[in-house]
């Protein structure tokens, strides 16, 4: 599970938080002066920035070269995650890269600015459909001007990726609507174009029997498409689908085995190697259990087909590699959450039989990111929690990062922001510059640690990619946020030594919360759309069911004031039990599965937008010039050698540009495309 955006909470930084949800600021104040230049490029609703590595001078050399050959691995696999997310995305990319290379035309006109901006954007989301609302990316420049500049730079592109740049078709990487064929009516390259969501529930219903309570992740690192009438996985492996750029990966895993700091690290790398080349889920599993088991060291990394957000029907994972320096002092001091993880399931509002006897191994840590690749980057999230497969959390235990850079990065690249704007009053402001930057760290840790690692199914019930189906993400992430609103509301965080005022701290949490989910996070979807983003969905039904259920003791309050809307909470004790209530029920139908429950809640209360209060907002957003979605450039890493071939140092640049990055990846890393 990923947190993406910076927190809901920030202050100083208000980006999002979500488990792979990386939005941009949406709440910020001006930014620290640094000698570092963190903002690179805006385009569209997009700023690319970068972001430091501290720590990295501090590694011995043989660390910094494990971080080299990790970071190589994931980019080697970069290609993957573009044709995953469209089955066309890595010929247009090519075609439009030869194209910005090679025109020596004019390049002045509107046309061609505009042709510049689809490329970038389309870098940006590893393919041509928006990485947030996953609406296809509109070409602003006409079919004879694309045209031209195929002839005049001898460009080739196929008559079908051509047409699908200009036309209605596969307008939506995911559709998840209701009622709807979602895989047919997706154009998320997971499934074969005759695959319908019938075939997928009949080739998958047997798929876990008689492996009783520890299921394999079925279908997470394969195709499936219709051969001859018949359903097949096409499974990604190193001599299956994709296995040109697995081979690579493979090299460069075995490259860092060879140098990993432990025992442990050395025995994750090698399953993981071992994953990759037969392609087997069990040895997946293997692979999750040392990986979780392996603690020790300053390096980690997040490497494999890991989330499935980016599945209509949540079985199939996105390609992405993290690699992570500890943050020693940081971690030292969040690392309380994991040590009270018992206390934390002990004392839930939810039924006594969903409720863990012992919860195992949550270990945590604040990282520094070294290099992002495939679903991870651009886009990134702030914040992640693994493994998924629910058994091997509650037998070995999970992960929870928050990624300390990045959150820097976001606090220090912000714009004026909106908090003046929609806060109701200036109480509410000076609270959340005081606390907003802590409640954002705390509200991703709770989230993380304890959201994701509490409570337990119903023995029998099914996974709940099974049972909840397309709803299990949402479903996943809302029960998350509220676990971390029930608690950042409780004395214990300062009992803890987390706060000086636990109070203060979860009233700028909730303020935070409500003005978010009901209001600020609309900013992001365009006058007469649904809310469609997982972890979007999930802040919205959460927010309005609050709103909802404590009207009558009016505990928050909507306020009309010079014709703006504004939320106001009148009682945060009685938020928190609502909080907790709702808590009690997400977590009622994860336990035991109900799929009606789940679908009501969502489309109910987290799809449908009010036009008339999400014209308003856009209208008050007008004002203010900051992208709406973030994303990074990575730090290049360079081996320097003597005469002999022995790596002396490695150094770390930054690249200049957006461009440069991008196109140093594509001739370096493009192991997929046809060159």
């Amino acid at each position: 599970m990923k947190i993406q955006f910076l927190s809901i909470f920030a202050a100083a930084a208000f980006i999002f938080v979500g488990c792979k949800d990386n939005t941009p600021a949406v709440e910020t104040e001006e930014p620290k002066e640094s000698a570092f230049v963190y903002k690179i490029d805006q385009f569209a609703d997009l700023q690319v920035l970068r972001y430091q590595v501290p720590g990295w001078e501090e590694l011995s050399l043989k660390e910094q070269e494990l971080v080299y050959y990790l970071t190589q691995a994931g980019l080697a696999g970069r290609d993957i995650m573009w044709d995953q997310n469209y089955r066309y995305n890595l010929e247009i990319r090519e075609a439009l890269e030869n194209i910005y290379t090679t025109y020596d035309g004019d390049k002045t006109s509107e046309n061609w600015k505009n042709f510049e901006i689809y490329l970038k954007r389309i870098w940006f989301s590893n393919g041509i459909h928006h990485h947030y609302s996953t609406d296809k990316l509109p070409a602003n420049f006409p079919e004879q001007y694309f045209t031209s500049l195929l002839e005049e730079t001898g460009t080739t592109l196929s008559t079908e990726a051509f047409d699908i740049i200009f036309n209605d078709a596969d307008a939506k990487k995911v559709d998840r609507t209701k009622g709807e064929d979602n895989i047919a009516n997706s154009a998320v390259n997971f499934y074969g174009p005759d695959v319908t969501d019938a075939d997928l529930e009949s080739f998958y219903k047997d798929a876990n029997k008689n492996r009783g309570d520890r299921p394999i992740e079925a279908g997470l690192n394969s195709k499936l498409v219709k051969e001859n009438g018949k359903l097949v996985e096409k499974v990604w492996k190193k001599d299956g689908m994709y296995g040109a750029a697995i081979e690579k990966m493979i090299s460069w895993l075995e490259k860092a085995k060879n140098v990993a700091e432990n025992e442990a690290q050395e025995k994750a790398l090698g399953l993981l190697i071992d994953y990759y080349t037969t392609g087997n889920l069990e040895t997946w599993d293997e692979y999750a259990i040392a990986w979780v088991n392996s603690t020790e060291g300053n390096i980690d990394w997040i490497n494999g087909f890991v989330e499935v957000y980016n599945d209509p029907k949540g079985y199939r994972g996105s390609y992405e590699s993290i690699v992570q320096i500890k943050d020693f002092e940081m971690s030292k001091q969040m690392s309380v959450l994991s040590g009270e993880a018992q206390w934390f399931e002990d004392n839930a509002p939810i039924m006594n039989e969903h409720k863990k006897a012992n919860v195992v191994g949550i270990s945590y840590n604040t990282v520094n990111v070294a290099g992002e690749a495939g679903d991870a980057s651009p886009s990134t999230p702030i914040g992640v929690n693994l493994p998924n497969n629910n058994w091997i959390r509650q037998e070995h235990g999970s992960k929870s990062v928050s990624l300390g850079n990045i959150i820097d990065a976001y606090d220090n690249a912000g714009g004026k922001g909106r908090l003046q704007e929609f806060a109701h009053d200036e109480e509410e402001v000076q609270r959340a510059e005081e606390y907003g930057q802590l409640a954002s760290k705390l509200h991703t840790s709770l989230h993380e640690v304890v959201g994701h690692a509490s409570g337990q199914l119903n023995k029998g019930v099914g996974q709940p990619k099974e049972t909840l189906k397309q709803y299990a993400s949402t479903m996943e992430e809302g029960r998350a946020d509220l676990v971390a609103l029930y608690y950042i509301m409780d004395p214990k965080i300062q009992e803890l030594g987390i706060t000086d005022n636990w109070e203060e701290l979860g009233k700028t949490a909730y303020d935070s919360y409500i003005r978010n989910g009901l209001m600020t996070q609309l900013i992001r979807i365009d006058l007469g759309d649904d809310v469609e983003q997982d972890h979007m969905m999930n802040r919205m039904y959460v927010s309005s069911i609050a709103y909802e259920r404590g009207k009558e003791e009016n505990v928050i309050e909507k306020v009309e004031r010079d014709g703006k809307t504004y939320y106001n909470i009148n009682d945060y004790q009685k938020l928190r039990a609502i909080f907790g209530d709702i808590l009690r029920e997400l977590q009622r139908i994860k336990s035991e599965g109900d799929f009606e429950a789940a679908e009501a809640i969502v489309t109910t209360y987290g799809k449908k937008i009010n036009p008339e209060m999400h014209e308003e907002i856009l209208e008050r957003n007008k004002q203010f010039t900051d992208a709406a979605y973030s994303g990074f450039l990575n730090p290049v890493i360079s081996p320097v050698m003597d005469d002999e071939g022995n790596i002396t140092e490695f150094k770390m640049t930054w690249p200049e540009t957006f461009e440069e990055q991008m196109l140093h990846y594509a001739k370096d890393f493009g192991f997929l495309v046809k060159n």
